[in-house]
């Protein structure tokens, strides 16, 4: 295997283990792309775990109609893997599952990947550095350094409704549509009104027999600029690389200039609301319903979502918003406040991701076995969204406020993954077994964050959102400023940030890998 594995006994465990330098979860932008750049730079030490049977993350997992990026294209893809037969400005999922399925055949990653790995738990031995790994499918493994790249989209976000279980319909969340389910003449409940509901809505809309929406908070929507690319430009791209080079740049700058309203001076915001109000005003001509689909907060409070068909799939006959409470689901239907039984043959929850919490309790338990969960019961924080305090050579891709509501994630990504680089970097000219994120640091880069956000639209907009942690109302979600500015933050690693272990050791170790049981003391 590429992967440079070996067998080996640790003491005081009765089952061979297998040993790794590397250990990186999930096979979306963030673990592929750690891959990749492993790979770029001689590093062929490690391996990708992934839970499926095929590699694509959360565009792997959402395949629900109308399913798309809401990021245009060219800024959606790796600086170092540009595609330029994109069909549309704004890719639907199926061929950015193929963009990433390319990369794995491009850049030769199928060695590395190991498929049907759903990791139950990764927790670190102080006395080895390393991480002890564990999957579903029994399998146990020993790693160095953990990188996760499961990101905060990865599992789905179910509301706690009365009733739910007695329903005898038909229930799937958008991340898991059955396909195989045939809506056609269906009467429909859609619980959520989510980026992922105003993509799906429109595509059922004209099939089902009836469709209710049940609305808490209606969103912000503005127009998607979204149209097909010509072959003449897909030609160009292809044979004038350049091109597409200054079309990616373009678009970087003007996505990164909403960051002026959105983190900097939120007042400006106002402006962009009324252009949103006209997009409502022209495609919902119904007084009722336009009150009804209309904000209370202001834009980008929440994410902003951005289609051309939602509106007017409302305006159907055929489909009904309910802004009544839930109260209870029942056998045959949901039952809300006002007394109404809204009697349906499938209900279809668009209630998002558990972004608050990525991993379920006991996935991750650090030094002295401390779970991750019990570490972020405030609230999640790291620095830089990479590492933490009291998990030694675990970094993080996606991890907390490093996400984004005006530009494109896969840059964050990027940055973190030349930080992830120059960390190893520093660990190999260092000669240090582990590192560890010291806590002052950590600390001290977190307050400025949050300063920095409490002046921030999504803090002042006058709404709760899923980018605020439901305990105590943190943003622990997103970046509070400029990507270039995190980029920044990210190109170059300083080990003084870091506490460094270092094993006793009276002669070099053969593996590329030290599990020792020898003391350790920090550098």
């Amino acid at each position: 295997m590429n992967a440079r594995t070996r067998s080996f006994d640790p003491a005081g465990d009765d089952l061979a283990q297998e040993a790794i330098d590397i250990a990186i979860i999930g096979t979306g932008f963030a673990g592929l792309g750690m891959a990749i750049r492993l790979l770029q730079t001689g590093n062929t030490r490690f391996a990708v775990f992934e839970k499926a049977d095929s590699a694509g993350g959360t565009w792997r997992d959402n395949h629900y109609p109308g399913c798309a990026c809401d990021v245009q294209s060219h800024v959606y893809s790796f600086s170092f893997a540009p595609n330029p037969r994109w069909t549309r400005m704004f890719a639907p999922q199926p061929e950015i599952r193929a963009y990433l399925d390319h990369c794995v055949s491009r850049f030769r990653l199928a060695p590395y990947l190991r498929f049907g790995h759903a990791l139950t738990s990764a927790t670190y031995d102080e006395n080895a550095h390393c991480w002890r790994l564990a999957f579903a499918n029994g399998k146990r493994l020993a790693a160095r350094v953990l990188v996760s790249g499961m990101g905060g989209l990865s599992r789905a976000a179910l509301p706690d409704i009365p009733g739910v279980e007695t329903f005898t319909g038909k229930a799937f969340h958008s991340q898991h549509w059955d396909h195989g389910y045939a809506l056609d003449g269906k009467r429909v409940a859609v619980i959520g009104t989510g980026a992922s509901a105003i993509q799906f809505l429109p595509q059922i809309a004209p099939r089902v027999a009836g469709l209710a929406l049940f609305q808490r908070t209606p969103p912000w929507i503005m127009p998607k600029p979204d149209r097909a690319l010509s072959t003449f430009e897909q030609w160009m791209f292809r044979t004038l690389p350049f091109t597409q080079k200054l079309a990616r740049a373009g678009l970087y700058w003007m996505l990164e200039s909403r960051v002026l309203g959105f983190a900097i001076h939120p007042a400006l915001m106002k402006n962009v609301q009324k252009l949103a109000l006209r997009h409502i005003r022209r495609q919902v001509p119904d007084p009722a319903l336009r009150a009804a689909v209309t904000p209370d907060y202001t834009i980008g409070c929440k994410r902003v979502l951005i289609s051309n068909d939602y509106y007017p799939a409302l305006s159907r006959k055929n489909v009904s918003v309910v802004t009544s409470a839930i109260e209870r689901v029942d056998a045959t239907g949901v039952v809300t406040a006002d007394g109404v039984h809204h009697e349906v043959d499938c209900l279809i929850y668009g209630t998002g991701f558990q972004v608050a919490d990525p991993f379920p309790p006991g996935t991750v338990v650090g030094r002295g076995g401390v779970d991750i969960i019990e570490t972020w019961r405030n609230g999640a924080h790291a620095y830089l969204g990479t590492s933490l305090p009291g998990y030694p050579n675990f970094f993080m891709i996606v991890g907390p406020n490093t996400g984004l509501g005006h530009n494109s994630m896969v840059f964050m990504i990027e940055s973190q993954i030349e930080y992830i680089l120059g960390a190893l970097n520093a660990m190999r000219r260092d000669g240090a077994d582990a590192i560890e994120v010291r806590p002052y640091v950590e600390s001290r880069y977190n307050e400025r964050i949050q300063k920095k956000l409490d002046r921030a639209i999504w803090s002042v907009g006058g709404c709760k959102s899923w980018y605020l942690d439901p305990r105590n109302g943190k943003n622990t979600t997103l970046w509070p400023g400029f990507t270039w500015r995190f980029r920044q933050a990210t190109a170059h690693f300083s080990l003084a940030d870091y506490q460094v272990y270092r094993v006793r050791q009276p002669e070099p170790a053969a593996a590329p890998i030290a599990m020792a049981t020898q003391s350790t003391e920090p550098a």
